[in-house]
């Protein structure tokens, strides 16, 4: 499969596509939820509410990233990122934002993780994906967890949020320890 293809993701739940420019009005109704941002590391005084302009940036990066899917239920609720993949070494880092307060703790985070795992390994024949995560995002740590990602290590005092220092947790997950579930589809449509 080439790099420059993008396949929308399917799973029971969600869908992962491309963005598009007429994304920007769903992203700006999802706001910056202070709680979930500073999940993803941002202090909470450093939260702003978007702008039409911001969305719109948002969706524009995406669309200029290389494997980056937003995530969809009846709607646009996040994104999702293949980030630094290396093919010379097989590896690469994922990143995920749901940003839709009323779709944590039901499952889709895990459901996009492996479909995106499913890609990343039998699609682009990668070996190795990291992933790291604030040391005091529980949720996200279940998450990766249970996913089959395993603790490599931790960065000490690498974010400094709310004026306080916290540590990274690094995490990784080989081809061959991934578990894909029984029902895994994808179309091919760009």
């Amino acid at each position: 499969m080439q790099l420059d293809t993008l396949p929308v993701l399917e799973g029971r739940s969600v869908t992962l596509r491309q963005a598009q420019t007429d994304d920007a009005e769903a992203r700006f109704r999802l706001g910056n939820p202070p709680e979930i941002l500073e999940m993803l590391g941002v202090s909470r005084d450093a939260v702003r509410p978007p702008t039409l302009e911001s969305a719109a940036k948002w969706v524009q990066d995406l669309i200029d990233h290389p494997r980056a899917w937003v995530i969809e239920t009846d709607r646009l609720i996040g994104d999702v990122r293949l980030d630094r993949i290396d093919m010379q070494d097989k590896r690469a880092s994922l990143a995920i934002g749901i940003l839709d307060q009323e779709c944590l703790g039901k499952g889709l985070g895990t459901e996009v993780i492996m479909l995106v795992l499913g890609h990343a390994f039998r699609d682009l024949k990668l070996h190795r994906i990291s992933i790291r995560v604030l040391s005091y995002n529980a949720r996200a740590l279940r998450c990766y967890q249970k996913c089959g990602f395993l603790i490599e290590g931790r960065e000490r005092e690498t974010a400094f949020i709310n004026g306080q220092w916290y540590d990274d947790f690094i995490m990784g997950l080989l081809e061959h320890e991934f578990k894909p579930p029984l029902r895994l589809s994808e179309s091919s449509s760009s």
